[in-house]
């Protein structure tokens, strides 16, 4: 029986109809203490337990992505850990990795509140956070605790030091701060870039979210070109850098973005971002403030994005003929969904209102459920199913997945 299910989801979300937010920042609080006592003895104990309990280790979910090792494709999306204040953690859960952000260069609140709601009768969440965030110098500091002295001087590192102090790759999502112009943008994402290149895995450039002013309009080939360049020329291909879409650009944009992939040669996209719409919705009205969801500002996000999100995935998958990873996130509550996109041409996946959903055991159930697909088609390998879909490109994909 998974007692969260059965016992603490229906208690927080129905009986105390606790504040989302509330309870995510007393969640973080509680994981921010183990990330920081890491090395007591207890600490310890109990991060044994939950590895006990909620991870599933298994050769055949591994694979290797531009040089990093991810012993499973399932990660936290960007979102949870804004501050990444428990980096240190999320491969206690059983995930093959996590994505830290959204950061901004500048500190910032966010929007007003409430911005976070939930939707139980569509499986999913309305939020307009609007990035808040204390900043990439803080969120550097923090990643750099525990580092030798002499290597504490953030910007003069000189290798990736995250892989020595996590078990897992981790992402870095960098976003736009409020207060900077769209015509300095570039310079924005720059400034946090610098700032954390040498902390994390991989970096991911967001300019789909819908709660920050004028942001989703960065995705025009012409505004998205100047960022990548400015990024690209102050990385030198020292680390991967992706960036992540909308679910609601056209096909012809999404191409647009692909040939600016290709241009500035990035490691990957991440598909999808929340979405705008509300006509696939059950719910009408939230309850919090008593408005239409027709009303409500922010992005949708969980399972009314599942269906969407796959087709984006599955349309770059075959625009780039499989040669671009992808990483899919949208509406993943189960193992079939997850399959969906992975077969759909996403190399790795990732969750957020899932978990907060159908709680902590949903990884091990997944990577479990992952097993059993692999079993059923005779596959050796998790690189072996993407792309596959209906058994087509699927022998093709082993290389790519594992260079």
């Amino acid at each position: 029986m998974d007692i969260y299910q059965s016992g603490i989801r229906p208690v927080l979300f129905s009986a105390l109809k606790a504040d989302p937010e509330w309870l995510h920042q007393q969640s973080l609080q509680l994981l921010g203490k183990l990330d920081r006592t890491s090395e007591s003895p207890l600490t310890s104990l109990l991060k044994a337990r939950l590895q006990q309990s909620f991870c599933l280790s298994d050769l055949r979910l591994g694979q290797t992505l531009w040089g990093l090792q991810f012993t499973n494709p399932l990660g936290l999306a960007a979102g949870f850990d804004k501050d990444g204040v428990a980096a240190r953690v999320w491969g206690e859960f059983g995930f093959g990795f996590a994505e830290l952000g959204t950061v901004t260069f500048h500190p910032q609140p966010g929007n007003p509140r409430p911005r976070l709601f939930r939707l139980p009768e569509d499986q999913a969440a309305l939020n307009r956070m609007g990035f808040n965030n204390l900043g990439a110098a803080t969120m550097a500091r923090s990643l750099a605790r525990g580092l030798p002295a002499s290597r504490l001087e953030v910007e003069g590192l000189k290798d990736n030091n995250l892989q020595n102090l996590t078990p897992i790759p981790i992402g870095i999502n960098l976003g736009k701060s409020k207060i900077t112009s769209l015509a300095e943008a570039a310079t924005d994402y720059l400034g946090s870039f610098r700032l954390l290149k040498n902390l994390g895995d991989y970096f991911v450039v967001n300019v789909s979210s819908p709660n920050t002013p004028g942001l989703r309009s960065l995705q025009d080939a012409a505004q998205l070109g100047l960022i990548l360049d400015v990024l690209q020329q102050e990385n030198q291909g020292f680390k991967p850098i992706l960036v992540k879409i909308a679910p609601d650009l056209t096909t012809e944009a999404i191409a647009d973005v692909l040939s600016l992939a290709q241009t500035h040669q990035l490691a990957g996209i991440i598909a999808t971002n929340t979405t705008i719409r509300r006509d696939l919705l059950k719910t009408e009205f939230i309850e919090a403030t008593g408005k239409s969801v027709e009303e409500e500002a922010g992005g949708i996000s969980g399972a009314p994005l599942r269906q969407r999100s796959t087709e984006v995935i599955r349309f770059i998958y075959q625009q780039t003929q499989g040669k671009l990873p992808i990483i899919g996130v949208g509406g993943i509550f189960t193992a079939e969904d997850a399959w969906q996109k992975i077969t759909a041409g996403a190399s790795l996946i990732q969750v957020y209102t899932g978990w907060v959903y159908e709680g902590p055991w949903m990884v091990r159930r997944i990577l479990q459920g992952l097993l059993e697909k692999l079993e059923e088609r005779g596959l050796s390998s998790i690189s072996l199913a993407v792309g596959g879909e209906g058994n087509q490109g699927v022998k093709g994909n082993k290389s790519k997945s594992n260079e």
